[in-house]
């Protein structure tokens, strides 16, 4: 498939929860948690989102906001 940004977001998004644990390594079959590896992650994104300011389509800025959103607060519930 076609890259776009919004796909580019979601891929993203996806490698924070493998660094959560929420999928299994595709070799080992483990789910092992990497709270450092899903910050870089997240910040990441966050980079993403203020270098982007201004230049995303409104449907763009929403998945961005949002992914980030429920990331960041992952992150915090993970930390306590």
């Amino acid at each position: 498939p076609e890259m776009d940004f919004t796909s580019f977001v979601l891929s993203l998004s996806t490698t924070a929860m493998f660094h959560f644990g929420d999928l299994p390594d595709p070799v080992t079959k483990k789910a092992d948690k990497n709270l450092a590896a899903a910050k870089q992650t997240i910040d990441i994104l966050g980079m993403l989102q203020e270098k982007t300011a201004g230049n995303l389509t409104a449907d763009e800025k929403n998945i961005l906001d949002a992914v980030l959103f429920e990331l960041r607060m992952r992150y915090v519930r993970e930390k306590i």
